[in-house]
């Protein structure tokens, strides 16, 4: 699957299957629904679900709640938006 193909299932509403939690949580976020991506992820503690974690906080504007995140996941809190940052975490996972 692209990062297209995943927008696409967005646009369409039509969550894939067999993709990852994280991808699922993106999913959602993107939908609109940040709480359901929020409660797929906050009880994951890998490098990975910080990073999606963080992500999500710094969308919520929660910078310092942020900031605790990317640390865990090994990471500064990027100068890029936000958009460019969600297609950067699907790149990676897709």
């Amino acid at each position: 699957m692209t990062l297209a193909d995943f927008q696409e299932t967005i646009k369409n509403k039509q969550l894939p299957d067999n993709i990852s939690v994280y991808l699922k949580a993106l999913w959602y976020d993107a939908s609109g629904k940040w709480d359901s991506a929020h409660k797929l992820i906050d009880h994951l503690n890998d490098a990975t679900a910080c990073w999606v974690h963080a992500y999500l906080h710094r969308k919520e504007g929660d910078n310092s709640n942020a900031r605790y995140w990317y640390n865990r996941a090994g990471k500064n809190i990027p100068s890029i938006s936000l958009e460019e940052e969600w297609r950067q975490i699907v790149k990676m996972l897709l």
